[in-house]
């Protein structure tokens, strides 16, 4: 088979090797890819958003399958465009994307099916908002209503912030033209629970923590995810199961009713708080960097899992034993500006699995090209000793501009 997989991160690297150990898979392209996937794929340079262009190159290339990867392809009707000239392709339609999209639409959703989430308000007037925020109690979490990469979500501790988040969001319109979610705080771990959907058909995956914080500690500002873990220890077998049931199955089905139908990867930011688990929020695809720690675990043929998706069917999964942790190396100064083109070395010393998430080649040498450069991701018969491999192979990747997390899986050793 040829198969396509749409983006450029490691999410997508994940995604690209995942099926590179599919005896099914003949040929690999990746628009556009990166310079870790084009050591796997043939990397094409049309941009993930470019949705007649990705048609037109499908077609012509006689390409059997599509995956996507990125919230942006879907939330521009990738699929939706695809399924029209008659294409096989893995993830949700623009109408069910907006599970992601519209954090609005989530929140109606989970009120309407009853679905355990916190308590909230929309806004697209700033003084309303405020007022609302000032008869409230604080800490508050204000959510962008649209897509932000990641960013689009403050925990106000203060007034002040709340209100530089507000006038960011509705005023200067930081994010694009939108509304804003404000939502109770909530207290607990977090985890993410991602599941292969075909309409009411929902099979889970092994669950993972992000870790959003920029530094040790859950300090600094939110990132897109500086590290991440399989096998947690506070999730339970009963936690599983109720997650299942009322909150992933339950999604499911609601989109059926609503008659937008989700095929895909239906992720789940969902916190274990003292009043019982609770959704954070939606994705519409696989996670990042929850995917890279996850994927590696696969043991069953993705490209299997993945047409079986596509076609509307139930696929058959089979998971490997054992934890995966996964430590990011970022640009210094991310989330915020950073500068690239450092030139990495060392990286054919690692023995971990390194997903690329922002390099390229210059000059025949590997250069940070991203805020969120690769991430090392081990595999281990026990948490700590995956978390041990992880940090012995970082120390063998040399790069000027780069720093780390060094706490990614602490939580689970409390």
């Amino acid at each position: 088979m040829k198969i396509l997989v749409i983006g450029s991160g490691g999410r997508e690297h994940a995604i690209v090797e995942a099926v590179s150990r599919s005896p099914k898979a003949k040929k690999i392209y990746a628009a556009p890819g990166n310079a870790g996937i084009a050591q796997l794929a043939e990397c094409v340079a049309i941009k993930d958003t470019d949705v007649e262009a990705l048609v037109a190159f499908a077609k012509r290339e006689a390409v059997d399958l599509t995956v996507v990867g990125p919230e942006a392809a879907l939330a521009v009707g990738v699929v939706d465009r695809f399924r029209e000239e008659g294409l096989k392709i893995f993830g949700p339609t623009k109408a069910a994307t907006e599970i992601e999209s519209s954090k609005d639409f989530a929140k109606r959703l989970m009120k309407k099916y009853d679905v355990p989430t916190a308590d909230y308000a929309t806004f697209t007037d700033y003084e309303e908002a405020m007022a609302y925020v000032r008869r409230g109690s604080l800490p508050t979490v204000l959510k962008y209503d649209g897509l932000a990469a990641g960013k689009g979500v403050v925990i106000a501790t203060t007034m002040d912030e709340a209100e530089a988040a507000l006038r960011d969001m509705l005023l200067d319109t930081k994010y694009g033209e939108g509304r804003v979610v404000i939502e109770e705080f909530l207290t607990g771990e977090e985890f993410s629970l991602m599941c292969f959907v075909a309409g009411s058909k929902v099979v889970p995956m092994p669950v993972a923590q992000d870790h959003k914080r920029a530094y040790d500690n859950d300090e600094g500002p939110n990132t897109g995810g500086m590290g991440a873990y399989t096998e947690l220890p506070f999730v339970t077998d009963e936690d599983h199961a109720y997650a299942m049931e009322n909150i992933m199955q339950r999604v499911a089905d609601a989109m059926v009713a609503e008659g937008c139908p989700f095929t895909g990867v239906l992720y789940g930011g969902l916190m274990k708080t003292p009043q019982g688990i609770k959704v954070i929020e939606f994705n519409a695809r696989f996670g990042d960097p929850e995917t890279e720690v996850v994927l590696p675990r696969l043991k069953s043929d993705a490209v299997d899992a993945f047409m079986a998706v596509a076609n509307n069917e139930k696929p058959t999964v089979e998971w490997s034993e054992g934890a995966t942790l996964g430590i990011v190396l970022a640009s210094k100064g991310y989330p915020g500006s950073y500068d690239k083109g450092f030139v990495i070395n060392g990286t054919e010393r690692v023995e971990s699995k390194i997903y690329h998430m922002g390099t390229a080649m210059k000059d025949g040498e590997l250069v940070t090209a991203g805020g969120r450069v690769m991430i090392v991701v081990a595999t281990a018969p026990t948490l700590e000793q995956a978390q041990a491999k992880a940090r012995e192979d970082i120390a063998k990747i040399e790069c000027d501009n780069l720093f780390h997390r060094t706490d990614i899986g602490a939580k689970a050793f409390r």
